[in-house]
């Protein structure tokens, strides 16, 4: 019996891919093998060492300990796509919204007062200052072509914009699923010196910390408007704020309210509704339980922030060995040499690296007894040696 602790809700629909007679879930549970969690802070929880996998419901691994996790010899799953499309919905609405002047529009209405004759006659003076533009024909810079800023640069092309991208590590699957038209920005400058709306898909790191700055601000066209559904801290605030007071910046829609910006007539602020849709809960709670059962009960990894992917079909007959190791010369031998000193014969063997990480897998024709798993957890490099479906 598997046992798993949520440390957040996750959704029944995830919940319900693991089945009942193996897997035992709960919020408060003693020695779980797995942890599923969306927003939770782990940096400072205290895991028993009986934790075999992480999933991060989501796509954004900050509230996760991720390379203490590596250390310990734990994967670290998320759900990279599933929110998608909410995600590309909302940069969407950001976008109208920005350019038909909305929220500023909305906060105008709210605030009309006597009278339906004197609101109607106020509504017919004010509208004027809140004239927009429309969105074909403008240019939308996307910052990151992951699943999500590829289905970005796949609707504005079907709304009429034209589409600039840079992503320097695309892959070739999202490299074809791109919209043929979507250019190739040289360098995040060079797009943001070309683009009306600048929409960001990147994970919040060293590299992506205020990415947009007072210098690249002035770099920007006249009036433009920002969008960040990604991170907060990917844009620098104050710098924004000071474009949009001086009339550089035409508008900032975000996702991550503060102090600074929830009050400022050009900013629309939202309480981080980028994945808020049932369907975006469900899609990440499904595939991220899918990933941590497929480790657990057969070693096998897809989506890992930290591990190689990897899979090995199992076979009718035989028992698997995962082994999670150091990527050092001669780890294989030496696992090869412990299984043939126990009597056991190697039906197939896959081993994958990932940096200074690697994960084997092993199926061999006998169940290895304690003795044997022993020696191979005693291997210089082993940081953890599991017997899938063993007694």
């Amino acid at each position: 019996m598997y046992k798993i602790q949520t440390l957040n809700n996750i959704s029944v629909a995830g919940l319900d891919r693991l089945p009942r007679d193996a897997y035992e879930i709960a919020s408060e549970i003693s020695n779980p093998d797995a942890i599923l969690v969306r927003s939770a802070k782990m940096h400072d929880l205290e895991l028993p060492p009986s934790v075999k996998a992480i999933g991060r419901a989501g796509a954004g691994v900050n509230n996760i300990p991720v390379d203490r996790m590596t250390t310990m010899g734990v994967p670290v799953f998320n759900a990279p796509g599933a929110n998608a499309n909410a995600v590309k919905e909302l940069v969407i609405a950001g976008m109208l919204m920005a350019a038909r002047n909305i929220g500023q529009a909305w906060r105008f209405a709210t605030g009309l007062e006597g009278e339906d004759a004197a609101i109607n006659k106020n509504v017919e003076a004010g509208k004027k200052n809140f004239v927009g533009f429309e969105l074909p024909g403008r240019t939308l810079g996307v910052i990151g072509l992951g699943a999500i800023g590829v289905k970005v640069a796949n609707a504005a092309r079907a709304l009429g914009m034209k589409v600039i991208g840079y992503d320097p590590t695309i892959t070739v699957r999202a490299a074809w699923a791109l919209d043929a038209d979507v250019e190739q920005a040289l360098s995040v400058d060079d797009l943001v010196s070309r683009a009306d709306f600048i929409t960001f898909h990147v994970p919040l790191t060293d590299a992506t910390r205020n990415m947009i700055n007072a210098e690249r601000l002035r770099l920007m066209r006249p009036r433009s408007v920002l969008l960040n559904f990604a991170r907060n801290g990917i844009i620098d605030d104050e710098a924004a704020v000071e474009a949009l007071d001086d009339g550089r910046l035409y508008a900032y829609i975000c996702d991550f309210p503060s102090n600074l910006l929830k009050d400022h007539p050009r900013v629309i602020t939202l309480p981080h509704l980028g994945a808020s849709t049932s369907e975006a809960e469900e899609n990440c709670a499904i595939m991220v339980a899918d990933q941590v059962r497929e480790w657990l009960e057969n070693g096998n990894v897809t989506n890992s922030v930290n591990f190689p992917e990897i899979n090995l079909p199992r076979t009718d007959t035989g028992w698997r060995i995962a082994v999670v190791n150091s990527n050092v010369p001669n780890m294989l031998g030496q696992i090869s040499t412990d299984l043939a000193e126990a009597g056991l014969n190697i039906i197939d063997m896959l081993n994958k690296s990932r940096g200074e990480l690697a994960v084997t897998l092993i199926d061999v024709d006998g169940e290895p007894n304690e003795s044997a798993m022993q020696r191979i957890k005693g291997i210089d490099g082993v940081l953890s040696v599991r017997c899938l479906g063993c007694a």
